[in-house]
């Protein structure tokens, strides 16, 4: 639409940028105090009913556990660049590995036909 100025009305985003849920102190306990009291079985109701995942529970516990002993706890989060990846996939990948003993195999083999 125009507005009476002749420009066009500026464009207004209808979702709103997503903000990450943070979680006080108070209720970290005592969703660590509920889950770690939960029977083996229970322990899935808990975070169902929290709307949680168990790896959060684990970061939580692992930061408390560090604050009892007076550490800081952070978790290392890995950054993986394109080219990093490639290598990575690189050394690992079956095929790469394979072509490496097939050419050993292909050289030991020219050398026993001479």
């Amino acid at each position: 639409m125009l507005e009476e100025s002749g420009l066009p009305a500026p464009s207004v985003d209808p979702a709103a940028r997503p903000v990450r849920r943070t979680s006080p102190a108070e209720y970290r306990a005592r969703v660590l105090a509920e889950y770690e009291a939960a029977a083996h079985g229970e322990k899935s109701a808990v975070l169902r009913h929290e709307g949680i995942y168990q790896t959060l529970v684990a970061e939580w516990a692992k930061a408390r556990d560090a604050e009892a002993v007076g550490q800081t706890y952070r978790r290392v989060r890995k950054s993986w660049s394109k080219d990093a990846t490639a290598e990575a996939r690189a050394s690992t990948h079956p095929d790469t590995q394979g072509k490496r003993a097939d050419d050993q195999i292909v050289d030991d083999t020219a050398r026993c036909d001479r």
